[in-house]
């Protein structure tokens, strides 16, 4: 698949496209950006940020789970902790009466605490500080094609369960006299919330991850009036953002997550200014 990738960029007349790790980047930002674009429109319509943004604390813990092991690029570790993590934050989050930010804020404090511990006993944080802001330019062909199953894997959950996820965000109440069992279609979502930004975070990095789930999406709210346009929208500024984002820090030099991010910021107030001069 990536030498057809490469031949076909090829015939493409910018120079900026003459790196293969340009072409890698490029192709990973195709997978990843429509991915936080579709699950960022549920986490802004569900009030998730804090959520999401803790999900990247506790793929934090999972990467220093897999230092501590000895594991060098410590994926499955942060996969599966973030897993168990984001379902043990949906379970309490249903089962307590604590509010919903005081169990999120505990999880996320906890799980970036023993992180650090955990890093500092191992004498591995120099190592892994990459981890906070990420490297997209580094991904490898193997990674590429992980994230590609993870595209596949989480389109056709959403294919499967939208209806569900969207029932339930609108009336939570609706959706279990329905026969919907929400706690159920809630851990699933939280579980590929928290597989994408386990996968993505070394790319786009922990101090970052949330901005890419909750920019575009917030950004499309601002100007569209029905589900179907929230989604498409949400998904094209994502793409357009990392696009843009990912050229535009080749020439200046700068962070391609952060770059994306900035972009990502600018969209949304571009669309909350038009938002607002409509509404006059």
């Amino acid at each position: 698949m990536l030498d057809a990738w490469y031949q076909l960029l090829s015939t493409m007349p910018f120079g900026w496209l003459e790196h293969t790790f340009m072409k890698n980047a490029l192709l990973a930002v195709i997978l990843a950006m429509p991915l936080f674009g579709i699950i960022g429109t549920m986490v802004v319509s569900n009030r998730m940020a804090f959520f999401s943004d803790s999900i990247g604390h506790g793929a934090f813990t999972g990467i220093a789970i897999g230092a501590i092991v000895g594991i060098l690029k410590p994926v499955l570790a942060t996969i599966l902790f973030s897993v168990v993590f984001a379902m043990a934050i949906t379970f309490i989050k249903n089962k307590s009466r604590t509010s919903t930010d005081t169990v999120i804020g505990v999880f996320s404090s906890t799980a970036i605490a023993l992180g650090l511990v955990l890093m500092s006993q191992g004498k591995s944080f120099n190592k892994f500080s990459a981890y906070l802001v990420g490297d997209l330019l580094s991904i490898t062909p193997f990674e590429i094609g992980m994230l590609c199953a993870v595209f596949m894997a989480v389109m056709l959950i959403w294919l499967v369960y939208f209806n569900k996820l969207l029932i339930i965000s609108i009336n939570p109440s609706l959706a279990a006299s329905r026969g919907i069992n929400t706690m159920a279609v809630e851990m699933i979502f939280s579980a590929v919330i928290a597989v994408v930004v386990a996968i993505s975070i070394q790319w786009v990095g922990i101090l970052i991850i949330n901005s890419m789930l909750v920019l575009p999406a917030a950004a499309a709210r601002n100007v569209t009036t029905n589900v179907q346009g929230y989604h498409v929208v949400s998904i094209v500024l994502a793409l357009c953002a990392g696009v843009s984002g990912l050229i535009l820090s080749y020439y200046l030099n700068t962070i391609t997550g952060a770059t994306i991010v900035l972009i990502a910021a600018m969209m949304f107030f571009i669309t909350f200014a038009l938002k607002n001069k409509f509404a006059k």
